[in-house]
């Protein structure tokens, strides 16, 4: 028994076994040094469900160019901090430029790049555009408002990495272990009017704010 045991078949898979379990034991110890990050993670999920999602909602119910420019327009007012409005239209106006040179065959997009890029009339804040082209190019509004929570959710996690808070393997572990709250929150604020639109985290948008006053400043978004 004791050679049985000893024989390298049996060494082989000790140290397999071995491996698997501090293979599955690293995510664990990795993410619960972190686990004050979902705080920062369901109080941001909040507050785009509840500020933005209205108008993702909108634009991509009834995808219409007039539409649009009046969600656009009213966003615009609606956020109060230079950085944020900043962040927005750079971020929306990049995505139009992205969309329409992907989609080449949907003409909506290519008269919304013609006619609005570079004009003063619209300021293409990211939410009102992306419900507008995810509902060109064909997805359901249910799931266009699940993709923008996820975004927010991804970037998150990536400015966290990028700050070397978190590692990418403990990033992709919070990532599926908030899944199930984030999808609360899209039942919790889907579907909404924008005349509904609230900023649940009035904090967070001071602190954006001050980023503008940072000496060294490490993201647009």
């Amino acid at each position: 028994m004791l050679m049985e045991s000893d024989s390298p078949v049996s060494k082989k898979s000790r140290l397999v076994n071995s491996v698997d379990c501090a293979m599955e034991e690293a995510p664990s110890n990795a993410v619960g040094v972190n686990q004050s990050l979902h705080w920062t993670q369901w109080q941001v999920l909040e507050n785009t469900g509840s500020l933005l999602l209205p108008f993702v909602y909108c634009a991509s119910k009834s995808p219409d160019t007039a539409a649009w420019v009046k969600l656009d327009q009213l966003l615009e007012a609606t956020l109060t901090n230079e950085v944020g409005r900043k962040a927005s239209t750079s971020q929306g106006s990049a995505l139009l430029r992205v969309a329409a040179s992907v989609f080449i065959e949907i003409q909506a997009l290519q008269d919304l790049r013609r006619t609005f890029l570079g004009s003063k009339n619209v300021s293409f804040h990211h939410a009102p555009i992306f419900g507008l082209i995810c509902g060109l190019v064909g997805f359901d509004s249910e799931t266009v408002q699940r993709a923008y929570m996820f975004v927010t959710m991804r970037d998150v996690f990536s400015a966290a990495t990028r700050l070397n808070l978190i590692g990418p393997l403990a990033a992709s572990v919070l990532q599926h272990q908030v899944a199930a709250d984030a999808e609360r929150m899209v039942q919790k604020w889907r579907d909404r009017d924008v005349s509904e639109a609230s900023q649940t985290a009035p904090l967070l948008d001071a602190l954006q704010g001050c980023h503008a006053y940072m000496f060294s400043r490490l993201f647009c978004s």
